[in-house]
């Protein structure tokens, strides 16, 4: 199965893998599974970092270069056909990184592994693959609360 992750669940597999929760962190540590990683991803970390919003065990480049070992992570392009979800969404989410995550997600048929509560909210892709919040698999980033999303399903989220 492929799973893009979100930049919280992508940050705690590398820094901080006890946030993670046990669903989540098997899902992650699964050889069979592909972790997918978004540019959008790589642009909200550097903002964050080079803002010092963010601290992160390494500087940028080095860390960045973690999930690639470590996870074994590939890339996921922002296509044509991704951005063109992105404009089609519903406004339940106003960060654009985790709108774009959302699209790519939809636009690829992959689940998005995000303790994001919000993103359930959108669904599943026409493919079938959720769009999956998984609240009870990875806890919410700091500072936002549980609440529950209004559609979970697939193959990570919580029962």
């Amino acid at each position: 199965m492929k799973l893009l992750v979100d930049s919280h669940t992508l940050i705690w597999a590398v820094d901080a893998p006890a946030r993670l929760g046990t669903q989540a962190a098997t899902e992650l540590k699964d050889l069979s599974n592909s972790v997918l990683v978004s540019p959008a991803t790589l642009w909200e970390i550097a903002i964050k970092y080079g803002l010092g919003k963010l601290t992160l065990s390494k500087p940028y480049r080095d860390w960045m270069i973690e999930p690639v070992y470590r996870l074994d992570a590939t890339m996921l392009p922002i296509t044509i056909d991704s951005a063109d979800v992105y404009l089609s969404l519903p406004l339940h989410h106003r960060d654009p990184f985790d709108r774009m995550l959302v699209a790519q997600s939809l636009a690829e048929g992959v689940p998005l592994v995000s303790g994001d509560p919000a993103i359930g909210a959108y669904g599943s892709s026409a493919s079938g693959e959720a769009v999956t919040s998984a609240s009870a698999a990875v806890p919410p980033p700091p500072g936002r609360s549980r609440r529950p999303a209004r559609r979970r399903s697939g193959r990570i989220a919580a029962s």
